[in-house]
């Protein structure tokens, strides 16, 4: 895709397809997503919280006023519409005000990953031809020489500190910028299927890839998700450690609490239990957004003892498969379940999911109203129930590109259709159970394995606090599996316990599934977003 194609991305999938006649979804032809957020000024709400934080709340009158501010300086520096504003920032209130003002502005902002290197940066800066940046001023590092070198970056705004001397091209302070600006501003005249914004993938299998969403997007997900699973209302307070950049955090920190006037709480540092246990007493959220990862480390800290999570409603879990002793541990120690969803960045968010009424422990859950899942086998046939299939998906909301990647596009993008590469089976009640993806598949002793069947089987035995398990090459160029283990407290890497993990497996699955090599760490290396890096495992 070229920029000559930006100005108007026609939906892969129509506004009349099943999805989106499911849930009632309409917005005009001319729409622009800000429309999420200043809603709430029409709704007589803005004198309403709609950011609890550190740093102080700020209300949807404020927040408005700021976002206004953003778009209008952005105006000031005569930037061409669809301009991209890469953004890296942390999650403070500049951050929705950076997002809506620059799409109310017909800016497309792009959300980077805060853990990103300088060398990734650099890439995003170039692929994205961004010629600004919103940047927090402790990461500021991460605009190098090389960023600059060949690419339209003329002005850096520093976020949330002072500015810090020789950077490589002109700066300003995020406040003096914006204080100079009008906080009045009407929306750009946008289509519903002009780019709103991008987010970029995470990379694990060649360059990241920047995945362009639209406009109507942002109150597809809402219309779906938000409204079908979540019920938020505006009485709700939403927090999700995972952060905005994530699609999952952007739907859970952004979406659906400004669509209806909810308040979120947004915390700046890296999600550790002891910070995310002080943040729920002290701001009492009433629905709570995390990670299977982050849920074992909070089970697992000193803190959990005296954790309160009575304020919550509902905890919401994705990104990876929660275990079935992960999720009966919680509930025991909370008194109520984690409902537990698949989702992605090119759908934007949710789109499998378990409910408070039907759930199933282990499963991705059932299709969530908006959205069409099918499996296929690998000629593209329908595969019978319980049995295994490539799971592809459509909605509206699907992102109908890869910035500038036409091959990758096309090889996921078929015929309105999105092709996951992963693999599920679906049992008779509907519900879809992840097998791990497509090709993962890997002979052990003839015979085919999935390694996260295994890893599902590991994860039950009360020795393992947190595993992984993935292909092992041998010296002869056989393959086998190699299990990474975190043991729970009381429990010691050695040969025995080794042995009980590796009959364990044996126990519960064909015998020549168990892994032949564990691997003991005092912690699993994680991305980001919270997921376990398998690129650092492979490299251990």
């Amino acid at each position: 895709m070229t920029d000559k194609h930006k100005m108007n991305i026609v939906d892969r999938v129509g506004f009349d397809c099943p999805g989106a006649r499911e849930i009632e979804f309409e917005v005009p032809h001319r729409y622009n997503a800000s429309e999420v957020l200043f809603n709430n000024l029409d709704q007589g709400r803005g004198d309403n919280i709609a950011i609890l934080s550190d740093s102080g709340n700020v209300t949807y009158q404020d927040l408005c006023a700021t976002a206004n501010q953003c778009g209008n300086a952005l105006h000031n520096q005569s930037v061409a519409p669809f301009s991209r504003i890469v953004m890296v920032l942390e999650d403070t209130p500049i951050y929705p005000a950076a997002i809506f003002g620059a799409i109310r502005a017909g800016y497309v902002p792009v959300l980077i990953n805060t853990q990103s290197t300088s060398d990734l940066v650099s890439y995003y800066v170039g692929d994205a031809g961004a010629e600004i940046v919103i940047i927090e001023a402790e990461l500021c590092h991460l605009i190098s020489e090389q960023a600059v070198r060949g690419s339209s970056l003329r002005l850096i705004v520093v976020a949330n500190g002072p500015l810090p001397d020789n950077l490589p091209v002109d700066a300003i302070l995020w406040e003096d910028w914006i204080g100079t600006a009008s906080d009045q501003l009407n929306a750009a005249d946008t289509h519903r299927n002009d780019m709103a914004f991008w987010m970029y993938s995470s990379g694990t299998t060649g360059k990241p890839k920047g995945i362009v969403h639209l406009q109507h997007d942002v109150p597809y997900i809402q219309a779906s998700y938000g409204k079908q699973i979540l019920e938020i209302t505006e009485n709700d307070i939403c927090f999700s450690p995972p952060k905005i950049f994530f699609a999952y955090g952007f739907g859970n920190s952004i979406v659906f609490p400004f669509s209806v006037g909810a308040s979120v709480v947004l915390a700046a540092e890296r999600p550790v239990p002891d910070g995310i246990f002080d943040q729920i007493k002290r701001f009492r959220p009433t629905l709570f957004f995390g990670l299977p990862t982050l849920y074992n480390g909070l089970m697992n800290s000193k803190a959990c003892e005296q954790g309160d999570f009575s304020s919550v409603r509902m905890c919401l879990s994705a990104a990876e498969t929660l275990a079935a002793d992960l999720f009966l541990a919680w509930r025991k120690r909370f008194g109520f379940e984690i409902i537990e969803g698949l989702g992605s960045t090119e759908i934007l968010h949710i789109y499998l999911s378990n409910t408070h009424s039907n759930k199933r422990p282990g499963a991705a859950g059932l299709r969530v109203p908006g959205f069409e899942v099918k499996l296929l086998d690998a000629d593209n046939q329908p595969v019978a129930k319980g049995e295994g299939g490539i799971l592809w998906v459509r909605g509206v909301s699907s992102a109908p590109c890869y910035w500038n990647k036409p091959e990758k596009t096309a090889e996921t993008m078929r015929d309105d259709w999105l092709y996951t590469g992963d693999r599920f089976r679906q049992d008779e009640d509907g519900f879809y159970y992840f097998q791990g993806r497509a090709d993962d598949l890997i002979k052990v002793s003839g015979q085919w394995v999935y390694p996260m069947e295994v890893e599902h089987c590991l994860a039950d035995h009360p020795a393992i606090r947190e595993c992984a398990v993935m292909a092992h090459s041998l010296e002869d160029n056989r393959m086998t599996l190699k299990a990474y283990v975190v043991l729970a407290d009381g429990n010691a890497p050695n040969e025995d316990t080794t042995r009980d993990l590796q009959n364990f497996v044996k126990s519960r699955l064909v015998s020549f599934k168990y892994p032949r090599f564990v691997d003991y760490l005092p912690e699993l290396p994680k991305t980001g977003t919270g997921k376990i890096d398998r690129q650092k495992l492979l490299k251990n």
